[in-house]
């Protein structure tokens, strides 16, 4: 097969960018997607928020991308008949010393492009959530629910209506060149054949580091896999929870905490936490994979990481292991959360970034190689931003690599 562009990775990232390809600038273009469908992960495996913006360092690659990216995705949903609301949440502090952070999220969001942003006192949470508590909170209207994988189709239907391909079960081997000079290119080796292409885009997400060192760039980053468990409230119970009740985040990492959704389709999901995964694609603790375990044990970083904060980490396993310690954090939330409302459901992993020296990458990361562009970290918000990301990356494609 041959193609302007391949994409490596179906998930909404890899058929946002290439579907900008398509639509915007009129590219054959190719996705190659390794599982037997597409949003096989990360995109599948989410809580289904459309998220603000609110989070994010201002100026940074993930406040602007999800800002725009979260308009432009009710636009689509709109126009595909895709369900999604915009429910809103709550932020809320149930201690004195998490107000700082508050407070900082306030501004954070403000300067992000939030009108709507409310600061609620502790009497006034129960108006929104009549079963929460806290001391202050911050109301966010912009925050919404979506179904990703719906989402996830729809952009491979339109890719394959402007003369697009997405090939499932075509897992990424090896890239090689092909000619030289300025009308050289990329022969990629899948497991359904060979694809030939001017250039390549690399989305894989949880293998993102490999296909960027088959692709022959120097990656100075590591997938380290981190699962998210979830569980679900019992039907009778849904009712104790009107929309999406957040904790105020720990700032030291970029994960959002233990939090409670409701979901599109109608159930409410609580979670997740962050447990080191034994396998890239690992949703249980029973999935290993040794070479996972070893690229991850020997990337000097995570002991560096550990090092710092072995207390939290050993933490979060407690709690994946112990039910009883998930809920007595959801209480904090919903005091009228009991173990028995709560029954273990789906996990997630992220693909996360991580430097040498310990640091878990925060913001989106997306570098070039030769006739490559690779997005080595986009995780939540990635999906509410994914079509913003992927006319970014549309825009680099299309200029010299």
């Amino acid at each position: 097969m041959k193609c302007d562009v391949a994409i490596v990775g179906g998930g909404l990232v890899g058929l946002a960018t290439a579907l900008a390809l398509a639509e915007k600038h009129g590219r054959t273009v190719a996705v190659l997607e390794a599982e037997d469908r597409v949003a096989a992960h990360q995109s599948g495996h989410n809580s289904g928020v459309i998220h603000s913006g609110l989070y994010y360092k201002p100026g940074s690659l993930k406040a602007k991308l999800c800002v725009e990216g979260a308009r432009a995705l009710v636009r689509f949903c709109e126009e595909e008949g895709i369900a999604h609301e915009r429910c809103g949440k709550l932020v809320v502090a149930t201690r004195e010393d998490e107000l700082p952070q508050l407070d900082e999220l306030e501004r954070r969001g403000q300067a992000n492009g939030l009108t709507g942003l409310q600061r609620l006192r502790g009497e006034e949470i129960r108006e929104r959530e009549p079963h929460a508590a806290g001391i202050a909170a911050l109301w966010v209207p912009e925050t919404g629910i979506v179904d990703y994988p719906a989402v996830a189709q729809a952009y491979g239907r339109r890719i394959e209506a402007r003369g697009g391909t997405v090939w499932t079960g075509a897992r990424v081997q090896a890239v090689q060149r092909n000619g030289s000079g300025l009308e050289s290119g990329l022969i990629v080796e899948t497991a359904r054949g060979a694809v030939s292409c001017k250039s390549l885009v690399n989305c894989a997400g949880l293998q993102s580091d490999r296909v960027a060192r088959l692709c022959g760039a120097e990656v100075d980053v590591r997938i380290i896999p981190f699962r998210g468990e979830y569980y679900e409230l019992v039907p009778e119970r849904r009712s104790l929870v009107r929309g999406l009740i957040y904790p105020v985040p720990d700032p030291r990492f970029p994960f959002l905490g233990v939090h409670l959704t409701r979901m599109v389709k109608g159930g409410v999901e609580a979670g997740p936490n962050a447990v080191l995964a034994l396998k890239r694609e690992g949703y249980r603790w029973t999935d290993v994979g040794l070479r996972d375990v070893v690229a991850s044990a020997t990337w000097p970083g995570l002991w560096r990481l550990a090092a710092r904060f072995w207390k939290i980490a050993g933490f979060e396993v407690w709690r994946s292991l112990v039910k009883s310690a998930f809920v007595r954090d959801l209480q904090r939330l919903v005091p009228d959360i009991r173990d028995e409302d709560l029954y273990r459901a789906g996990a997630g992993v992220r693909a996360q970034a991580m430097e040498r020296n310990g640091a878990l990458v925060d913001d989106f990361r997306i570098v070039h190689s030769e006739k490559a562009i690779h997005v080595l970290n986009a995780p939540s918000p990635g999906a509410t931003a994914s079509l913003a990301i992927g006319r970014t990356i549309a825009e680099m494609a299309v200029g010299p690599l």
